[in-house]
Order: structure tokens, then sequence, then C-alpha cells
């Protein structure tokens, strides 16, 4: 038997797995579930309100930005946060360079901003992460549409700091949250 199985195989399997998640989250109690969303609810407003206030402290033109991400990184627990942080950079990057170099390219046009979303989101899986393919798309359509005053080299840096900034919060948040939950948890009632 081959170890290379087929990309509708591959889809296959990791869409089952997935919809068995979701059903092992679907059959918790409701007061774990509860407890569980509130949780996620307390970290990612502690992120998002650290990350607003530095923001805030350091300036950046639109520190709401940082909050947003931190919002959208922030995970049950560090590897999973760490990891959504990958994407929403490399997304960020990929989208913050697309968008800059379609309008030096292309203008202020829709298909300058029609070429630089599909070249993002390629690109991002071209370069194996293609979780931050929509990410990257966002960005772009930030970069590109969202109205500015200033350069659009310097509002892709921005926010790109802003998401950086955001994201630094996140896992620290998420990493101490980590921590707490685990003093607080008994090690007996963590095999459960």
């Amino acid at each position: 038997m081959s170890d290379n199985l087929s990309l509708r195989e591959n889809v296959r399997q990791l869409l089952g797995f997935q919809e068995g998640m979701a059903a092992i989250y679907r059959r918790l109690p409701w007061t774990h579930r509860a407890v569980q969303g509130l949780w996620l609810a307390l970290l990612a407003l502690v992120a998002a309100s650290s990350a607003y206030g530095l923001g805030l402290l350091l300036h950046t033109q639109q520190a709401f930005w940082a909050a947003l991400t931190s919002i959208a990184v922030t995970q049950q627990n560090y590897l999973d946060t760490r990891a959504s942080s990958r994407d929403q950079i490399v997304g960020a990057l990929v989208g913050g360079i697309a968008g800059l170099g379609a309008t030096l390219i292309g203008g202020e046009t829709y298909l300058a901003y029609a070429v630089a979303i599909v070249v993002a989101i390629t690109a991002c899986w071209l370069f194996g992460v293609g979780s931050a393919g929509r990410l990257s798309g966002s960005t772009t359509t930030i970069v590109m549409l969202v109205p500015h005053i200033g350069t659009f080299w310097i509002i892709a840096l921005t926010r790109i700091g802003e998401v950086a900034l955001g994201i630094a919060c996140a896992l620290v948040i998420v990493g101490i949250g980590e921590r707490l939950q685990a003093r607080w948890m008994r090690p007996g009632e963590l095999k459960n």
C-alpha cells in the first residue's frame, strides 16, 4: 500500500477528523462548554486590552488592529495560539507585500487589487502555509481598500507592526493562562 494518498483521500480524512472533534465538543455538558467559553473570552479580553493599550502607548495609527489580531489568534492553549499566530503574521507579511507591490505596479485600481489577492493567497500555498492564505487576502484588502492617510508602504508596515503587537500580547497572555490553568487543576484531573 502506498503512503502517498490522493488529494481527495487526504481531504476526506481531514474532514472526518474535523467532524469527529466537533462531535466531541458538542457532547460536552453545557456547563463545561460555558466554562471553556468563559475562559477563552477572558483570555481574549485580556490579550486584546493589553494589545490595544500598548498600541495607544506606542502611538500606532490604529491600535484597534492589534486588539483585533489578539482576539483572532487567541486559542484555548499556547500551541494552538502559536500556530494561529504564525498564520496571522505570515498572512500579514505576504498580504502587505502583495498590496504594496500591486499598488506600486498597478496603482489604486480594482485590477491591481484583484491581482494582489490572487498573488497573496497563492503565495501562501506555494510557501506551504495555505492556512495563512485567507489572512493574506484580508491584509491585502486592508492595505489597499481601507481609507488611509500616508503612503502605502507606511500603512503596510504599520499594519504588520500592529499585527505583531497583537500576536505578542496573545502569546504572553495565553502562556500565562495555560500555566494558571495547570496550577488550578490537580494532576489527577488533567487525565480525565
